[in-house]
C-alpha cells in the first residue's frame, strides 16, 4: 500500500495535525515506511502459536463473580441529608 499526498492531508485533517506544504512529502515518506513495516509483519507465519497475555507464562489471577449489594448501604447514606430505605432523599426538581 502506497500513501500519497492527498491521503497525507486527509489523515492529518482527521487528525487535526496542521501540516504545511514543506511536511506533507516528509509524512509521506513516514506513512509508506509504517506501512511497509506492518506489511513484513502480515507475512510473519504465527500458526501454532498461542495468543499471549505475558511474555513469561503465568496465571492469571481472578475472583469469582459473585452479585451482591456490597452491604455498604449504610455507609454509603450515612452523611446524606436525608434518606429512606437505602436511598437518597433529594427534592424534586421537575414539576
Amino acid at each position: 500500500m502506497s500513501v500519497d499526498t492527498a491521503t497525507v492531508r486527509r489523515v492529518a485533517r482527521l487528525a487535526r495535525i496542521a501540516v504545511t506544504d514543506e511536511d506533507v512529502a516528509a509524512m509521506e515518506g513516514e506513512l509508506n515506511a509504517i506501512l511497509g513495516f506492518v506489511e513484513q509483519l502480515g507475512e510473519v507465519d504465527v500458526a501454532g502459536v498461542e495468543p499471549m497475555t505475558s511474555v513469561i507464562p503465568m496465571v492469571m489471577r481472578k475472583r469469582q463473580d459473585e452479585v451482591t449489594d456490597g452491604g455498604k448501604a449504610d455507609d454509603i447514606v450515612a452523611n446524606a441529608p436525608a434518606s429512606e430505605d437505602h436511598f437518597f432523599v433529594v427534592p424534586k426538581v421537575v414539576e
